[in-house]
Parts: C-alpha cells; sequence; structure tokens
C-alpha cells in the first residue's frame, strides 16, 4: 500500500499524447476525424478516465499529499473536453464504502434503465450511451452540493476547450469530446463497466478481468483484488493475486471484455437489472 509515482509520468505523456493528436487531426477530413477519435483516441481518453480512477485512490502523490492527487486529477481531465475528476473521486468513495447501496452507489442503474432496457436492441442502445447515463445518473440517485474544486475542474476543463477550438480548430474539439463519448460507450475496453460487478452468475457480484487490455487500463480489471484493496495501485494487484492466489484462482473471472459486452446484450436473462442492491442500516457517512 504505497504510491506508485510511475503513475505521474504516464498520465503526462498521455496528456501530452493527446494534445499531439488534438494538432494532426485539425486539417482533417470529418471522417477521419471521427475514425482516429473511435480507432485511436478513444483508447487514450478511456484510459486517461481510468488514469483518474488511480489518482482517486492517491496513488500518485500518497494520502500524505491528498490534494496534489486532486490537482493532479484535473490536470489528467483536460483530454477528456468534460469535467470529470473531482466528481468521480466524491462519488467513487461511496461506491467501495457502500458497494450496491441504495440511494448512494450511482454505479447502480436506475429503475428506469432496469425496467426500459431489457431487450437485445435496448440493451445494445443502454451500451452506446453508458457514458451519458454515468455522467447524469448521480443527480437522480445521490445529488450532492457542488464543492469548490468541482468548480476549478470546471473552469479549468472549459477553458481548456476553448483554447482547443480557437487555436486549434472545431475538428480537434470534436475529436476530443468524440474520443471519450466513444471510447466509454460501445468499445472493447467497455466491457468493464459491465464485467466488474453484474451479476452473470448469481451468488457473484464481482468478477476480476485477466485479459490483455489490462494493460490499457492500468489493471482495473483485477477488480476482486481492487475492491479487498482499494489503496494498493493497479501496477501492483497481479501481486496481490499471486500472494493469495488460494482465494482469487477459484473465482468466476473474464478473459474477453468484448465477449463480456456480446454477452450482455445478447443473453436474456441480464440486464441493468442484474446488480446486487443493498437498504444501508446504520450511520452512512458519505464522501
Amino acid at each position: 500500500m504505497k504510491p506508485d509515482p510511475n503513475l505521474i509520468w504516464i498520465i503526462t505523456m498521455m496528456v501530452l499524447t493527446q494534445l499531439v493528436a488534438f494538432y494532426l487531426v485539425k486539417d482533417l477530413d470529418w471522417k477521419w476525424v471521427i475514425f482516429w477519435a473511435y480507432a485511436f483516441g478513444s483508447c487514450i481518453n478511456h484510459s486517461v478516465t481510468l488514469a483518474i480512477h488511480e489518482v482517486s485512490h492517491n496513488s500518485a502523490f500518497g494520502h500524505y499529499r491528498a490534494m496534489w492527487n486532486r490537482w493532479f486529477g484535473i490536470f489528467a481531465n483536460l483530454p477528456i473536453g468534460v469535467p470529470y475528476s473531482i466528481s468521480f473521486k466524491r462519488y467513487h468513495m461511496d461506491h467501495h464504502r457502500y458497494l450496491g447501496g441504495d440511494g448512494i452507489d450511482v454505479d447502480i442503474p436506475t429503475d428506469f434503465e432496469g425496467w426500459f432496457f431489457c431487450t437485445t436492441f435496448r440493451k445494445f442502445i443502454w451500451v452506446v450511451l453508458q457514458p451519458l447515463f454515468y455522467a447524469f445518473r448521480p443527480l437522480f440517485i445521490n445529488p450532492k452540493p457542488i464543492s469548490y474544486l468541482e468548480i476549478i475542474n470546471t473552469v479549468i476543463q472549459v477553458t481548456f476547450d476553448i483554447i482547443i477550438y480557437y487555436v486549434l480548430g472545431v475538428k480537434s474539439l470534436v475529436y476530443m469530446l468524440a474520443a471519450s463519448l466513444l471510447g466509454l460507450g460501445l468499445h472493447p475496453i467497455s466491457g468493464h463497466f459491465i464485467a466488474e460487478h453484474y451479476m452473470f452468475l448469481k451468488g457473484h457480484e464481482t468478477y476480476s478481468y485477466y485479459g490483455p487490455l489490462n494493460l490499457l487500463t492500468f489493471n482495473v480489471g483485477y477488480h476482486n483484488e481492487h475492491h479487498d484493496f482499494p489503496n494498493i495501485p493497479g501496477k501492483s494487484l497481479p501481486l496481490v493475486r499471486k500472494i493469495a492466489a488460494e482465494y482469487y484462482d477459484n473465482l468466476p473471472h473474464y478473459n474477453s471484455w468484448i465477449k463480456v459486452l456480446y454477452d450482455f446484450v445478447t443473453d436474456d436473462t441480464i440486464s441493468p437489472y442484474s446488480r446486487m442492491k443493498r437498504h444501508q442500516k446504520g450511520k452512512v457517512v458519505l464522501e
């Protein structure tokens, strides 16, 4: 349980890579802007959101420099195009403390999502629109007062977006936003949204993924390990599994996020309702 300083340089290089991409796409035809947004930018931007997940656990600078992590998360947020880092931190801590908590854990779909997106076609649309549901769901399930850090996150992000628009043009701005929307929607990496906690097997509410996409996602696939030890950086989660193999190797797990997406859409027994929901007992302390 110690910081991973390599995150600082990896995240910085990812942000700089997207800045170069913003420049390279500014004069392309629209079809190529969208193509590169999906083929390249989506992978970077989704990976950045998972880097922000690491930073939300203070894995970059450690708990004794918590505010350094908040500022660095705002920096990492820049290529995503939408203010995200600070709000994610607030809600994600609730997800760990109150996994599946009714009215608390905004990772749980709303009743409307479970009721409406229940056919193969509708579930497909739900997967495509996942980033929008994740963005607006907190406003309905667990709205929180806006913090000063969220205001700062928003002001810095909007200022960055305006600079991109005026310096590089509308195509670079569209590339940035499309990369986030496409990368968090119908995309192989997005399989982790469903793989983590949807109950494909009754009685098992958290699943790990041990496939190659962990290389792009800071080992977020090691999800049982992560929930057991949320203060261990992603790079060390494979070591957790190795040390405690008798606890993890016999648990059901995945080797393909693409198959998870396919099974979710085509299996009539699985829907947004396929989550464990808990009614909390005792005192609830929210982030």
